[in-house]
């Protein structure tokens, strides 16, 4: 359903609709002589599509399950797409020490997060020895168009898949011509150019809380691509820890540091998406002297003793300031 605002010869459009078990939106400037809102609507539907088909871990005929359900030394054919996010993957894992990897699905599963997952409890040692030894990025190589694997590894593309779409779906709307949007997927955005009025686009951080959304810090952006990871969506409690979702791969667990968020500004939203989840995996200081060493615009927020408390790296605040308001 497409919504209109403005007058002149510019108008904003709004689009949206589900996608990855969320939602996608994305919000542009019209032009007179522009695609009609029904055509745009029809190509982001279509390379959403096709992100579900190559990559969805929710659906047993997807590119990716095809490959996780073969046994150790296996090779599959695979889609381009595919093979780009697996050397994604392989470089933040190299980067992180193995922290971040893409294998992860068995222990989301083991804990009880991911698509086979039964029970949200804390596994035991025995279980979580046998999983870790079907995890590893070292287990997956490339051979041509082929995706192979020495141990019987299942990928899980959720910590990037979606920043991919995201920029894939903006490369087509400048291909159409609009040279001004917001596109979002499942919250990992990309903004482009200014609104009908010539202000900016205006993203909100959101306040890592449970019980509802508050944003805590709004910003203006052009030509770059945001995301947020945090550990206060999905998790569980047991013995008065918290367990999140995200998973430091070196040990098979979910992290329980004080690092409750990070927001990562880049112009790919791809590697936004990507280094936000290493960064809220490596944690408050570890996290925090990677994104400084590599220049990474990052928006840390730490659990403190009375609510949150934030920290910008010395690139999160040059770009804003560079940023027109």
């Amino acid at each position: 359903m497409a919504l209109t605002a403005g007058c002149g010869g510019d108008r904003l459009q709004n689009l949206s609709g589900p996608t990855m078990g969320s939602t996608w939106s994305v919000q542009y400037v019209q032009h007179a002589d522009g695609p009609a809102a029904s055509q745009v609507q029809a190509e982001v539907e279509g390379i959403l599509a096709e992100v579900d088909r190559q990559m969805s871990t929710y659906r047993s005929d997807s590119d990716i399950e095809r490959f996780n359900g073969l046994p150790a030394n296996s090779c599959q054919p695979m889609p381009g797409p595919v093979l780009q996010l697996v050397q994604v993957g392989e470089q933040l894992s190299r980067d992180s020490d193995g922290a971040f990897d893409l294998t992860v699905e068995p222990l989301l599963d083991l804990w009880g997060f991911g698509p086979q997952g039964r029970e949200e409890k804390v596994p035991s040692a025995s279980a979580l020895a046998e999983v870790l030894q079907r995890v590893g990025h070292g287990h997956l190589r490339i051979e041509g168009q082929d995706l192979c694997k020495d141990a019987p590894v299942e990928v899980d593309f959720n910590s990037i898949a979606a920043g991919y779409a995201v920029d894939r779906i903006a490369a087509r709307l400048a291909q159409m011509g609009i040279d001004s949007f917001l596109a979002e997927a499942t919250g990992e955005l990309k903004a482009v150019g200014r609104k009908p009025d010539g202000t900016p686009w205006r993203i909100a951080l959101e306040e890592p809380r449970d019980d509802q959304q508050v944003a805590q810090r709004v910003i203006a952006l052009d030509g770059y691509g945001v995301s947020t990871s945090g550990d206060y969506r999905n998790y569980f409690e047991q013995d008065g820890q918290r367990y999140s979702h995200t998973f430091d791969a070196r040990f098979g667990k979910p992290i329980t540091h004080q690092l409750a968020s990070v927001t990562v500004i880049h112009p790919s939203t791809l590697m936004a998406d990507g280094l936000s989840t290493l960064l809220l995996i490596l944690g408050p200081q570890a996290g925090w002297d990677y994104a400084e060493k590599h220049a990474i615009a990052g928006f840390f927020v730490m659990r403190a003793d009375k609510g949150f408390v934030t920290r910008s790296t010395p690139a999160f605040d040059a770009l804003l300031a560079g940023q027109k308001q």
